[in-house]
């Protein structure tokens, strides 16, 4: 991927959508379903622990080059939501002239709760979609 000039786009922010809804029912909801085995979020289990973000990945976001801002399925901004078209959770990179999903739910899967591993699935998913980091 690249523009005109020749120049790879580069990344501006990246966009997490969460596998769940973000009002405080759908919050309450997928908290009651997933310790019940009946709900599951690989990107929440990357950001969260059993209530609140976790420090390691606190920590993992802000040593990125560019904001990671989360978002529910409900909330999500418009041209993410045409991109995933319902799929979720993700991670979309926003460059130059659009959004390109870098991390799907398998992606996400393979992190296996790691905010170190998803930092590494990220830099390697921006190198195959052909775009920079700034």
């Amino acid at each position: 991927m690249s523009d005109e000039s020749g120049t790879r786009p580069v990344i501006r922010r990246l966009i997490g959508v969460y596998n769940a809804e973000g009002t405080l029912r759908g919050e309450l909801t997928y908290w009651v379903r997933a310790r019940l085995g009946r709900a599951h979020c690989a990107l929440c289990d990357i950001t969260h622990g059993s209530i609140r973000e976790r420090p390691d990945w606190q920590a993992c976001r802000d040593g990125l080059p560019v904001p990671f801002d989360a978002y529910h399925l409900d909330d999500q901004p418009g041209e993410v939501r045409a991109l995933l078209a319902g799929s979720a959770p993700a991670v979309v990179a926003q460059v130059d002239g659009g959004c390109i999903l870098l991390l799907d739910e398998a992606a996400l899967d393979a992190c296996q709760g790691s905010p170190e591993r998803l930092a590494e699935a990220l830099t390697s998913a921006a190198e195959r979609a052909g775009v920079d980091w700034p």
